[in-house]
C-alpha cells in the first residue's frame, strides 16, 4: 500500500513523532500530521487521506467529535479511523464504537500492534 496517505491526529508533538516513525518502519512513508480535531478537518480539505489514526484526548476537537463529525460527512463517512489513546475501560471503547471508529488500540501499543490493526481497518 504505497500510495496510502494517513493523518495522524495527536495533540502531543512527541506522540505523533511515535506514530509517524512506527508508520514508517512498517512501511507507511506517507503521513500528514494533525494537532487535534479541527486541525484534522482543515488537513482533509487539502490532502486526500486513505486512513486516520486519531487521539481521543485533545484541546479545541477531540476524536471522539472528530469520528462523529466525520461520519456526519458524506465525503468522509466510511474513511477508516483507528483511535489510539489512553482510555482503556470497556465503556470508553464501546462509546468510540459507536461513534464510528473502525479500530482502537490503547497506549502504549506496539509497531506490531498498529500494523494489524492498520491492515485489519484497511481490509474492511
Amino acid at each position: 500500500m504505497p500510495d496510502l496517505k494517513i493523518l495522524a491526529v495527536d495533540d502531543s508533538p512527541t506522540m505523533r513523532r511515535i506514530i509517524v516513525n512506527t508508520l514508517k518502519r512498517a512501511g507507511y512513508t506517507d503521513v500528514v500530521e494533525a494537532s487535534d480535531g479541527k486541525d484534522a478537518l482543515a488537513k482533509l480539505k487539502v490532502d486526500k487521506i486513505n486512513l486516520i489514526i486519531t487521539d481521543w484526548n485533545m484541546p479545541e476537537m477531540d476524536g471522539l467529535t472528530l469520528v462523529s463529525t466525520l461520519r456526519a460527512m458524506d465525503e468522509y463517512k466510511d474513511l477508516p479511523v483507528l483511535m489510539v489513546t489512553t482510555r482503556s475501560v470497556k465503556e470508553d471503547i464501546v462509546q468510540a464504537l459507536k461513534a464510528g471508529v473502525n479500530n482502537y488500540i490503547v497506549k502504549p501499543f506496539t509497531p506490531d500492534t498498529l500494523k494489524e490493526k492498520i491492515e485489519n481497518v484497511l481490509a474492511g
